[in-house]
């Protein structure tokens, strides 16, 4: 019983070390201007960053972080336009993906043609991606015009103008708090996911 009581105690104080340690302009920045209505967990990416192709292909982060987060914290990820000659299209693009429910079927193969085969060179070759991946050509027509894509593409749009965007990958917490990837450990890439997670756990749960 004394051993239970022992690695518990080793567990709370674990984990108050660890929420002590997060501190505004370290593992966070707390922004001058929240913006109101933004999801909790929001990821900005583009598939001409090349640091947003290591983030997600590379290293893995984004995924892991998305399963270690506790049930009910939901990640989403928006494309910014600012980057390469298809930026816009491939905001749409990523519009049509969140649409049809593939952004995992999409993500790699976009990133390979983007960056790796540079195959993605007209708006055409981003459909091709999709058909490839597994969309039906119909479903992909139907929704690129879509409603409902042209207001993911604003809600996008919008998203990066309120906060200010200036560089991808970025991280956002409740529209109050950015990630600050600067200010972690990246000696060790299971230490650099936890401290992710750790700190969008921190944020969220912030008052």
């Amino acid at each position: 019983m004394k051993k239970v009581l022992l690695a518990l105690a080793g567990m709370i104080l674990a984990f108050s070390a660890t929420a002590a340690q997060i501190t505004d302009g370290k593992q966070y920045i707390t922004l001058e201007k929240p913006v109101a209505g933004e999801p909790q967990v929001l990821e900005f990416f583009s598939f001409y960053c090349p640091h947003c192709y290591e983030f997600e292909e590379v290293f893995h982060i984004s995924d892991n972080v998305k399963k270690k987060l506790p049930q009910g914290i939901k990640m989403t990820k928006y494309h910014v336009e600012f980057l390469g000659p298809l930026g816009k299209d491939l905001t749409q693009a990523w519009a049509v993906a969140i649409a049809l429910g593939v952004e995992d079927k999409i993500t790699a193969p976009m990133f390979n043609a983007v960056q790796k085969t540079q195959t993605v060179q007209t708006v055409a070759d981003i459909r091709d991606v999709f058909i490839k991946a597994g969309v039906k050509p119909e479903e992909y027509d139907a929704a690129w015009n879509s409603f409902v894509v042209k207001s993911l593409v604003a809600q996008q749009e919008k998203a990066a103008a309120d906060l200010q965007l200036r560089g991808v990958p970025a991280m956002y917490v409740n529209g109050t708090y950015q990630i600050n990837p600067q200010g972690m450990d990246t000696s060790n890439m299971d230490t650099l996911v936890q401290q992710y997670v750790d700190t969008i756990k921190f944020l969220i749960e912030k008052k």
